[in-house]
């Protein structure tokens, strides 16, 4: 499923599109099966190490990983795609129906930024059960918890500097239902014409550059996918609900463009000028991420050095100038 003329105009004027139902249960079930049997498998290891009381395989897949997580975490600090490596992930990553969302808008020589990432949003009401010092292990789950209520922010502040005159696409999607109650996003629209990047002392926006703009909630059902571009302003709500928001952010650029991340691994996932750039050996990828992991752990990678208030104009021009999109 290709976007709708009148979706691409809405991207290009607010800076955002939610293309409803791209996405069928085909394509996002096999990412889900095989989260589950990593979860099981993983459960099975820590209870037999005496980690977790027991394996918790009578919850849903939007309860399960919460209740293990109240003994223990070490299953969801590997969720993440990097970290767990999972088949399914890799196959997601090139999914056709995806990649002809994306094609809308970068066109068909597409690269996936190794930017990407698998998000288990924890419920807010989890109490720690598990074993060791009480405190210690309250304030290492309370840590998990807000570490996925993510501040507004523009996701052009996560890449180096290199990348910055690029337009790089950031596709977020569900696994389940996203809700206000569950913590879905929210986005501030248009802020992407003023090619500027609203820096904080830390991560994300200073609130006091936002205030007063215009907030759209985001509530989205399994299959929907948001398209964004890179300097719209976005934050996510708090979980309040007793199951775990599920989801999937990913980042999409053309083919030769800097990631902003070279030292982690990118790949082809359409070329339609060249198919033989598409990476389709699982193998290689897995590979790939667990060498240069052991190499540069995601708590060691570079960051940036210069934080630059205006991006060159070539990141932000309209649709009717295709360059722009594709900038080098």
């Amino acid at each position: 499923m290709r976007l709708t003329c009148q979706q691409t105009e809405h991207f290009d004027r607010e800076g955002y599109v939610v293309a409803e139902g791209a996405l069928s249960d085909a394509d996002l079930d096999p990412v889900i099966g095989a989260y589950e049997e990593y979860i099981d498998r993983r459960a099975g290891q820590l209870c037999a190490q005496g980690k977790i009381s027991r394996n918790y395989r009578v919850e849903p897949f939007d309860r399960r990983l919460a209740c293990i997580s109240e003994e223990n975490l070490e299953i969801y600090r590997e969720m993440d795609i990097m970290e767990c490596r999972l088949q399914a992930a890799f196959d997601f990553l090139r999914n056709e129906a995806l990649m002809d969302l994306v094609e809308s808008l970068i066109g068909p020589e597409i690269l996936c930024s190794p930017i990407q990432h698998g998000r288990a949003k924890l419920p807010g009401n989890l109490e720690f059960r598990g074993q060791g010092d009480p405190e210690e292990g309250r304030k290492q789950l309370e840590a998990v918890i807000c570490e996925n209520v993510a501040p507004w922010h523009q996701d052009a502040q996560v890449h180096l500097e290199e990348a910055d005159p690029c337009f790089i696409l950031t596709v977020w999607l569900p696994l389940g239902e996203a809700t206000p109650e569950n913590g879905c996003l929210q986005v501030i629209p248009r802020v992407h014409h003023h090619g500027l990047v609203y820096w904080s002392e830390g991560f994300g926006l200073d609130p006091q550059q936002i205030s007063g703009a215009e907030v759209v909630t985001l509530p989205m059902k399994k299959g929907s996918v948001l398209l964004m571009h890179k300097l719209i302003p976005h934050c996510s709500t708090p979980n309040l609900s007793g199951g775990i928001r599920w989801s999937m952010d990913l980042r999409y650029q053309r083919i030769g463009t800097p990631t902003g991340r070279s030292f982690y691994p990118e790949f082809a996932t359409r070329s339609r000028a060249n198919p033989a750039l598409v990476l389709r050996e699982y193998e290689s990828w897995r590979q790939q991420w667990q060498a240069v992991l052991e190499k540069i752990p995601t708590a060691q990678r570079p960051r940036r050095q210069h934080r630059p208030l205006a991006v060159t104009p070539i990141a932000v021009a309209g649709r009717t100038e295709p360059p722009s999109r594709s900038a080098s």
